[in-house]
């Protein structure tokens, strides 16, 4: 395999990274300290294909491939890791279960705006109660004549706020546990479907997170995506491409953290002399550097295999893990590196530092991703 990029994948990267700096990093801090979701950037991400990453043009998206998206989620990320999440998220999670198991006549109404970046997408999988144990969720769908009803919440989803479409998950048959689980597509605007508490986060703070409450939500029978009872199984299928995509995003979060670890020293001076003049600061980037590499490089493994259409749980669960756990260490080092100006605002070691936990936390966290590479591994 040989991983050199295109001409047209690095005229890609340079295109996203010229947009990131031009377009969002001069409003990283405000919108970071206001919590504010940025609807403005929606439109400037679409016209660039952003929105429908990997969709087909038949569908409004841009038709790249799985490396290419994993190129624009880096890029994105190592400017603004929060506007990275919400875009993997609106593409990897809501759009690509649609794409992935939805009918047609579901793909024309919700795919298309959702690719075209005319609507907004929300995934709701996380309850309170059930994290890493999705298959213990509560909400419940209750089959009424020609509809679905449905009742329960989800909690720590990204648009739960400010999303148009949402692809939920709920138990529609309790006796069958995992198998008994089935998705739906839900609108903006439903009644009996609602936002609910905004979470008040640690980092990706430009990356809308809510509560969403669903009472006696009641939607058309045909809004059922895929077939009753395999909600679950097409959620674990659509997480395996999703991880893909947090690992591009801590790829491209560390690539961001070493950069401005590597500018800072080469300009601040101890004792008569840069910083990187010091053996203890040289080795801090030349392990970053090294890490990155090699989580960039598991990463793309995995996009080129889904594109070869081959299955990539063990290879997607790798690339998560290993990428999101170098992140840390990056970024740590990051504001090591800065010392006391790493702890303040006016630097952006401290952004890196808190946006980078959940890395190893969302889809799945570092214990999970171990969890399944091990299973993989013994299954063979």
């Amino acid at each position: 395999m040989d991983f050199r990029l295109t001409d047209e994948q690095e005229l890609l990267r340079r295109t996203v990274r010229e947009f990131a700096e031009t377009e969002i990093r001069p409003h990283v801090r405000d919108w970071d300290h206001d919590q504010h979701f940025p609807t403005e950037l929606m439109p400037k991400l679409a016209a660039l294909g952003l929105l429908g990453i990997q969709f087909p043009d038949e569908y409004g998206g841009a038709g790249m491939t799985a490396l290419d998206y994993c190129i624009c989620i880096e890029e994105l990320a190592r400017v603004d890791p929060g506007i990275a999440l919400s875009v993997a998220a609106h593409n990897g999670l809501c759009a690509s279960h649609i794409a992935l198991f939805g009918s047609e006549a579901q793909k024309q109404t919700y795919l298309v705006p959702l690719a075209r970046g005319e609507k907004i997408g929300a995934w709701g999988l996380t309850e309170s109660t059930s994290g890493s144990d999705a298959a213990g969720m509560r909400t419940t769908a209750a089959r009424a004549g020609a509809c679905w009803v449905l009742n329960g919440s989800k909690t720590f989803t990204t648009h739960g706020r400010v999303g148009d479409v949402m692809v939920v998950m709920a138990v529609t048959n309790r006796a069958a546990g995992a198998k008994g689980i089935s998705a739906f597509v839900v609108e903006r605007g439903t009644p009996g479907f609602a936002p609910g508490k905004k979470e008040d986060k640690l980092g990706m703070r430009a990356s809308d997170t809510s509560e969403v409450l669903f009472e006696n939500c009641r939607i058309p029978a045909d809004q059922l995506i895929g077939e009753e009872g395999q909600g679950f199984v097409n959620t674990m299928q659509v997480l395996d491409a999703g991880r893909i995509g947090i690992a591009a995003l801590a790829v491209g979060l560390a690539q961001g953290a070493y950069e401005a670890a590597l500018s800072y020293a080469r300009e601040r001076k101890a004792f008569g002399r840069t910083i990187t003049s010091f053996q203890a600061i040289q080795f801090k980037l030349a392990d970053a550097a090294t890490r990155i590499e090699a989580a960039r490089l598991l990463t793309y493994r995995a996009a080129y295999l889904k594109q070869q259409g081959q299955r990539t749980t063990l290879e997607s669960s790798m690339a998560k893990l290993y990428a999101s756990e170098i992140a840390v260490r990056v970024a740590d080092d990051c504001v090591q590196i800065h010392g006391g100006y790493g702890f303040v605002k006016d630097y952006p070691a401290e952004k890196y530092f808190r946006d980078v936990k959940l890395t190893t936390i969302g889809e799945g966290t570092s214990e999970i991703q171990r969890l399944v590479i091990a299973r993989q591994l013994l299954s063979r």
